[in-house]
């Protein structure tokens, strides 16, 4: 049967290929097609700019670039992973046959297609008919999500898969990413095995393991994850979210190892980059970490992608080497990043950190006792969260180590722990960023002691038949500490005990006004995770209208790592 290429006609498509002459060819092919607006360009880091600033009907781009470090297919991680790809948006990628199998993958995740050298141009467009009949058919879900009525979302994507109507396995993965993100755990671990067990698919035992680990069941999630890393040793979002379930666990030597993993299947993906070369740092090998943050910069500054705290992380090394030209350039990067998001107060506060090491590094004494001073007093405030705390426990560390007094500093180090220790992980965490100050590692250790051990004088009082007494030592203990342990275990016993407790409402708003304010529901560790990151490893690309529950910044965020 012929092709139509009338529904092209107003498209605006985007050609990326490093090859001048099959370049050429493919706009030739589009034109021949009926598109309306054909943009083209060598290399992939003009298409990286071209696709943040604008949007195409579609993208035809090259897997392997000549003379780049990244490919196509890293191009098109980075772009579902940060929501940069709207939905209508279809991504064909050409490639040879010998890389059929990854390049499957990749655009699978993403809902779009692939084709192979050499293709005609019926068959490309053909290839992105198909794509555009099925984002079509599943349009209906995709604009309740844009309308963020993800409930009705959810359903439609329910209904579709129990039918086996059109694309019913595309509308269970977008269904159970819909529950998994808005915390409707078990709904979606029931739809990921339901699909395992109709056509067992990667991504649905993922799925299961991502739900799993949601749920707070690290220890059942990397026991999911094994089995489907032995079935699909090149499956790389498995080793993203079985890194992240070792890291909830405190197994950081492990979540390295897994990075690790994760980074050689994909040399070049600048989120992977990130999170190996932070989990490095922090496990205590700085020279491989430093390495990576170093090359994740290199590919990755001006992106979208780019995580500001690697700068700081390097600032932090360049001092600890006296390189000054070193940590005058990341003071200068991140002042760059700065001017290009004004609005956003995350880069300007850490260009403040690295500026106070600049002030250490000059023997600005007065200075830097000032700057830290000020942080210690921010450390109540709704808005200083987890990174914040790590960041300022390396700095107290840094001038402890140059014999630079601060007085306030074992008050400010318990403060921090008392706050910020919800979790092993996120004790251990902490405590990485004291290297050097054993003694400052060890009250931090010791804050979530003491967490645990009022954690579980409360509950005692529940067990004991007085949980409206349970209620109120964990308000008060959180009052004090701000922990978001102990207002969510606040949270918990009303829930469970809401017959039994009079007052339950008076009760349930303040520690609701206590979850709000404090976003107590964000306690799962996370590492290299920003609030605009979209997609979660093993997910889907939503819509760019989604915006996922609990934004956080890097360090505290609930996401996948």
């Amino acid at each position: 049967m012929p092709v139509t290429y009338s529904d092209l006609q107003d498209a605006r498509a985007l050609v990326v290929d490093s090859n001048p002459l099959s370049r050429s060819i493919l706009v030739s092919q589009l034109r021949e097609c009926g598109v309306g607006t054909v943009v083209q360009c060598p290399r992939l880091a003009d298409a990286r700019r071209k696709l943040e600033m604008g949007s195409y009907d579609v993208v035809i781009c090259d897997q392997y670039f000549e003379r780049e470090e990244i490919t196509g297919q890293d191009l098109l991680d980075d772009l579902r992973r940060n929501q940069l790809l709207p939905y209508y948006t279809v991504f064909v990628m050409v490639t040879s046959e010998s890389s059929y199998s990854k390049v499957a993958e990749a655009a699978e995740s993403a809902l779009d297609a692939y084709i192979l050298k050499p293709h005609t141009a019926a068959g490309l467009v053909e290839r992105i008919r198909q794509a555009r009949v099925r984002k079509q058919a599943l349009k209906e879900i995709f604009t309740a999500i844009e309308r963020e009525a993800f409930e009705h979302a959810a359903d439609l994507c329910r209904k579709r898969f129990e039918s086996r109507g059109p694309y019913w396995l595309y509308a269970a993965r977008i269904g159970a990413e819909l529950m998994l993100r808005n915390g409707h755990l078990s709904e979606a671990q029931k739809l990921y095995e339901a699909v395992v067990e109709a056509k067992t698919l990667p991504w649905a035992r993922l799925g299961v393991a991502r739900a799993q680990l949601e749920a707070g069941y690290p220890q059942r999630a990397t026991t999911t994850l094994e089995g489907l890393i032995e079935a699909e040793p090149g499956y790389s979002d498995a080793y993203d979210v079985m890194g992240r379930a070792q890291f909830e666990l405190g197994n950081f030597q492990n979540a390295l190892a897994t990075f690790r993993m994760s980074t050689q299947l994909t040399p070049s993906s600048v989120n992977r980059l990130l999170k190996h070369g932070m989990m490095a740092y922090y496990a205590g090998d700085r020279e491989e970490g430093v390495e990576l943050l170093d090359r994740a910069t290199r590919l990755g500054l001006d992106s979208k992608f780019y995580d500001p705290q690697a700068l700081l992380l390097l600032a932090f090394e360049r001092l600890d080497n006296n390189d000054q030209r070193g940590l005058m350039r990341c003071v200068e990067q991140l002042e760059h990043l700065r001017d290009r998001s004004p609005d956003n107060p995350r880069p300007q506060r850490l260009l403040e950190m690295a500026q106070t090491l600049v002030s250490i590094q000059t023997y600005q004494t007065a200075r830097a006792l000032d700057d830290v001073r000020h942080w210690a007093r921010t450390i109540s405030q709704p808005e200083f969260d987890f990174e914040s705390a790590s960041n300022l426990l390396a700095l107290m560390t840094q001038l402890a180590r140059r014999s630079i007094q601060l007085y306030e500093v074992d008050a400010a180090v318990d403060t921090l722990g008392l706050r910020f220790c919800t979790s092993k992980a996120l004790t251990e965490l902490l405590a990485c960023a004291a290297v050097g100050r054993s003694e400052f590692a060890d009250r931090v250790r010791e804050a979530h002691a003491q967490i645990l051990k009022l954690t579980e004088e409360a509950m005692t009082l529940s067990l004991q038949g007085d949980p409206r007494g349970a209620v109120e030592k964990l308000l008060a203990d959180a009052t004090r500490t701000l922990n978001a342990k102990l207002i969510e275990s606040a949270h918990l016993v009303l829930q469970r005990y809401q017959d039994s407790i009079p007052d339950h409402a008076a009760l349930l708003a303040r520690a609701q006004a206590m979850r709000e304010r404090y976003r107590s529901s964000d306690i799962h560790a996370g590492l290299g995770e920003q609030s605009h990151v979209g997609r979660a490893a093993g997910g889907v690309s939503l819509p760019g209208g989604y915006k996922p529950p609990n934004p956080d910044g890097l360090l505290g965020k609930v996401t996948a790592v």
